[in-house]
């Protein structure tokens, strides 16, 4: 099994990344081997495996380019494909309709969706729609100064498209049919003032949703129509421990495969919070706050066995493991830094 790594790689934003980073993935041992480093890359930042092709996407953060590569299955290396300018600036996330043929991303510094069609070699072509989100920008007077989009995932079904807003404090729901974006019959979710909804994750066997809130790190626990696409919240709760009185903004989201539990990363306390679902309600409880062993958790997945998690350090440029437990779905020890990596920022796995 293969990994791909994305990283920043830039003056402005501090990085020490090189580009894209390719590894071999053992699930016996969480164990990574270097295969490949793509370099001369701007900030490839969010990655995506499409889930027909042997094709990786990535958005080159601070830029406005989305580029696809090709996947040789047999030695995981990458050849480029090509590359479409995304109208926008900053593009920090992409996500494939279920057909596989149309690609929708977020620009966060122009407040935009964008749709791209897909080729049938996976190449993307020109943008075939663009949207601006509108709205007032909440009361944060540096990261609330007009819309920014941060994630666009589909819902499970296929039919609907959420977007945080980080700047605008609101959701956005979109229905998406025949390639393309219209405001749902309930178009938007208004949040907490100040804040800064970022990323979100869908419960696997449930209408739940849970968004991770970026400026006052907390979690927010909605009830998802899957016929309107109208979220019903019912529930908001700090990732963070009750010892922590620093600053620290949440980053990542998301609910394990098993629908037990549910982690988020605490950028600033460095940490994983790991929180209990209950089955029938959906409501949230603080289960267990894990250190990263590293600075500034950006990002963090579960690999696709459901054994390892994953956490990706930017700022010491490391990639650290930690063992799952196989029924409390909770983190098993220390989490350890088991790679170096510059400014690793998103890692995809690429299924056998």
């Amino acid at each position: 099994m293969f990994t791909f790594v994305g990283s920043r790689t830039t003056r402005e934003r501090n990085a020490h990344g090189e580009g894209i980073m390719v590894f071999r993935f053992d699930p016996n041992t969480g164990a990574l081997a270097p295969v490949q480093v793509l370099r001369d890359l701007v900030n490839p930042s969010f990655l995506l495996v499409h889930h027909k092709l042997d094709v990786l996407y990535t958005v080159h953060g601070d830029q406005h380019d989305i580029s696809c590569f090709r996947i040789d299955r047999a030695s995981g290396q990458l050849t480029f494909l090509n590359r479409q300018n995304c109208q926008g600036k900053n593009p920090v996330h992409l996500a494939l309709d279920p057909t596989g043929r149309y690609l929708v991303v977020s620009n966060h510094i122009t407040g935009s969706l964008v749709v791209l069609p897909i080729s049938d070699d996976g190449s993307l072509k020109a943008v075939s729609q663009l949207v601006r989100l509108e709205g007032q920008p909440g009361p944060h007077r540096v990261e609330q100064p007009f819309a920014k989009p941060h994630f666009n995932p589909f819902d499970p079904s296929g039919l609907f498209v959420l977007v945080p807003d980080k700047g605008l404090d609101k959701i956005f729901v979109f229905r998406f049919e025949q390639g393309r974006l219209s405001p749902a019959q309930y178009p938007n979710l208004s949040c907490r003032e100040g804040s800064g909804p970022r990323h979100l994750s869908f419960h696997p066997h449930q209408p739940w949703v849970y968004v991770i809130n970026e400026l006052d790190s907390s979690v927010l626990a909605c009830y998802f129509d899957v016929q309107t696409g109208q979220l019903h919240p019912f529930q908001i709760l700090s990732s963070l421990s009750d010892s922590f009185t620093g600053n620290s903004r949440a980053s990542e989201i998301e609910v394990d495969a098993s629908g037990k539990t549910l982690f988020v990363s605490n950028r600033g306390e460095d940490s994983i919070a790991v929180m209990g679902i209950d089955p029938d309600t959906g409501r949230l409880h603080l289960l267990q706050i894990q250190p990263t062993g590293g600075k500034t958790p950006r990002f963090f997945t579960t690999d696709p066995t459901g054994q390892w998690l994953f956490v990706l350090n930017e700022d010491s440029d490391q990639i650290g493991l930690a063992a799952l437990d196989p029924k409390l779905r909770t983190v098993q020890g220390p989490i350890s830094a088991i790679q170096q990596c510059g400014s690793p920022v998103c890692m995809v796995f690429l299924n056998n």
